[in-house]
């Protein structure tokens, strides 16, 4: 059997698992490398699915995105590995809600290669460095699954890497993220309803 298998489990499917990375703590809330969390927190304020703490070292809220018995369900779930330890909580998750293929996991990260403030969506692709997604592709063997980057820039330089995803952010700046972390969610709710592609054309024009 599979990771990506619903033969398994118990109860109907899920149709999304939606992932916000970040490290747990209260000295991490607010800096860039959380602003995963910060995305799938707000989907949950949306949806009235805040998350709570559940099994598989992870925060999690189940909602439906819309009315209806046909509304997709959606786990929202923030691992509470850290983030060079994302895939274990995330292989669970796939386990426990009968995800049946990649392309319905959508982890929100943080983006060291985008500017602050700016916002991309992608299918795939490389991990640019990012220990989370690392993490992640090596549980789940596939880098197939979807991505909702948000830019928080590079540091000033290499070693100083670390001290500018887990400190605070300036102000300005904040306020930048806080707009972005907005039309993350956005985001996500697009590529829920309509699809990555039609997501994609909408979201990374911009």
């Amino acid at each position: 059997m599979g990771l990506f298998d619903r033969s398994g489990g118990k109860g109907a499917p899920f149709d999304w698992l939606v992932v916000g990375l970040g490290n747990p703590g209260k000295q991490y809330e607010r800096t860039r490398h959380n602003v995963g969390v910060e995305v799938v927190e707000l989907l949950g304020e949306r949806h009235g699915a805040p998350l709570k703490s559940g099994r598989d070292n992870a925060l999690i809220g189940e909602a439906r995105f819309g009315t209806g018995i046909d509304a997709p369900r959606v786990a929202l779930a923030f691992p509470l590995t850290f983030m060079n330890e994302s895939g274990r909580a995330v292989a669970a998750l796939i386990r426990r809600y009968r995800i049946e293929t990649p392309e319905q996991l959508i982890i929100v990260h943080d983006e060291l290669d985008l500017d602050p403030g700016v916002l991309k969506l992608k299918s795939g692709g490389g991990l640019a460095g990012h220990n989370g997604l690392r993490s992640i592709t090596q549980h789940l063997k596939t880098k197939d699954y979807l991505r909702v980057r948000i830019g928080v820039g590079k540091p000033p330089n290499k070693e100083r890497g670390a001290s500018h995803v887990l400190t605070r952010v300036p102000a300005r700046q904040r306020e930048l993220l806080d707009v972005t972390i907005a039309e993350a969610a956005d985001a996500v709710e697009a590529i829920v309803a309509d699809g990555i592609d039609v997501a994609m054309n909408r979201y990374n024009s911009r």
